[in-house]
């Protein structure tokens, strides 16, 4: 989907109005909000029928969308989250303070993740920042694989951002950035 079209800048504005956006990630689709209205991070968590202790995802463009939640890392945790991955990698990060509650849920870290999808590139890179971003599906439910899994499950209540997923057969690996540990492979 090209930057330019209607559906992509309608996307945008209702992503700044604080709507629900559906979007194709690297292996399944996501849900996503901006980060900082914590009424839409509300309606997120209620539509997917998730546990707010679980906190989401904030996915990125770029590293220099997430400085604001990265500042405090060290040069080491810095490079290792900037190191190019082989796999799509969601990493959790000490929370600075910058994380809203829905956000981190009960954690004391964050999971960030820079996309290389380039649908997701460009929708941060239009919005200004990084998304939240879960899996587009209701809690205990499989993943959305197509639009038309996004309209089944979610109807009107999610704009769509429609687009190819990125050829991934797995969601991301998470790693916690302090130990390297992986925690979902």
């Amino acid at each position: 989907m090209s930057e330019t079209s209607d559906t992509f800048k309608h996307a945008v504005a209702a992503l700044r109005r604080g709507a629900l956006v559906a979007y194709p990630t690297e292996a399944v689709w996501g849900l996503g909000c901006d980060p900082d209205d914590d009424a839409a991070l509300g309606r997120l968590i209620e539509l997917k029928q998730r546990d707010p202790a679980k906190g989401l995802i904030l996915i990125a463009g770029s590293v220099s969308q997430l400085a604001p939640w990265l500042e405090g890392l060290d040069e080491a945790q810095r490079a290792r989250l900037a190191a190019l991955q082989t796999v799509p990698t969601t990493w959790l990060v000490p929370d600075n303070g910058r994380a809203r509650p829905l956000l981190r849920g009960e954690h004391a870290t964050l999971a960030v993740r820079v996309s290389d999808h380039p649908l997701v590139q460009a929708l941060c890179d239009a919005f200004g920042g990084p998304l939240v971003s879960t899996s587009a599906n209701r809690a205990g439910e499989p993943p959305a694989m197509s639009a038309d899994d996004i309209r089944a499950t979610f109807g009107e209540a999610v704009t769509r951002v429609d687009g190819a997923l990125g050829g991934y057969a797995r969601p991301s690996t998470i790693r916690d950035l302090a130990s390297g540990e992986v925690l979902r492979d």
